[in-house]
């Protein structure tokens, strides 16, 4: 008759689990990391919405991988303090990879000039550039040539050499005309920031590279809309 004091036993030391401090603090910063993935996954849609923003399909047949960032400014017309983001990249089926987080900074481009957040997105036509996150920062405009993107408004006047580029960087900066080389300072990989959303010790590379992770509810919105705007 010791299975009932084992189940007793068990049920207590996962109600102590729980209720602990250290899990409940896991549990606020896996509620902070959703909260940037919605954010990233806003941006995206917002930037499609607008023919003056939105990223062409001639752009996204060609991509492998995307990062979108949120960063912030450091001051009134100095450059970014940091930021945070999220990479996809797409597999050799053609099915986009979870999201993974990553951080984002010291971009020091000058946009949106009074504004409190710089809102990018990346568009990697290749499958070398983004994968160089697995192993180090990566800066934008130093480690991987970087071209201002063409926009849907702009469609008509798409040359192919932009779309050669191996990323195409898409923002709300006025005056930024295709085709315009650009340095947006870095993107590096979060593995704290992983480990809490998809408890699991996997990093970067397993993560979107792998089908070892199963997509939680979370994040299986900005999932579709890749797919269905990135097929």
């Amino acid at each position: 008759m010791k299975t009932p004091v084992l189940l007793a036993c068990a049920l207590g030391l996962s109600l102590f689990t729980l209720s602990s401090p250290a899990f409940a603090q896991r549990e606020l910063q896996r509620k902070d990391y959703v909260t940037q993935l919605d954010s990233c996954e806003a941006i995206l849609r917002e930037f499609q919405a607008d023919p003056a923003t939105a990223i062409p399909k001639a752009v996204l047949a060609r991509a492998r991988a995307i990062v979108v960032t949120n960063q912030f400014k450091a001051g009134f017309i100095l450059g970014v303090k940091d930021g945070y983001g999220i990479l996809m990249v797409k597999k050799a089926d053609g099915r986009w990879s979870v999201p993974a987080i990553i951080r984002a900074g010291e971009a020091s481009l000058g946009l949106q000039i009074g504004g409190r957040a710089i809102e990018t997105i990346y568009v990697f036509t290749d499958d070398r550039t983004p994968r160089m996150l697995f192993t180090q920062r990566l800066n934008v405009g130093v480690d991987a040539a970087a071209v201002a993107g063409p926009k849907v408004a702009e469609t008509e006047r798409t040359t192919g050499d932009v779309l050669k580029a191996p990323v195409l960087l898409y923002t709300k900066a006025k005056g930024l005309y295709a085709g315009a080389t650009v340095k947006t300072g870095f993107l590096m990989r979060d593995d704290k920031a992983n480990r809490v959303l998809y408890s699991t010790e996997y990093t970067i590379p397993e993560i979107v590279d792998s089908d070892w992770i199963t997509p939680p509810a979370e994040v299986q919105p900005l999932m579709n809309y890749v797919q269905s705007i990135a097929p």
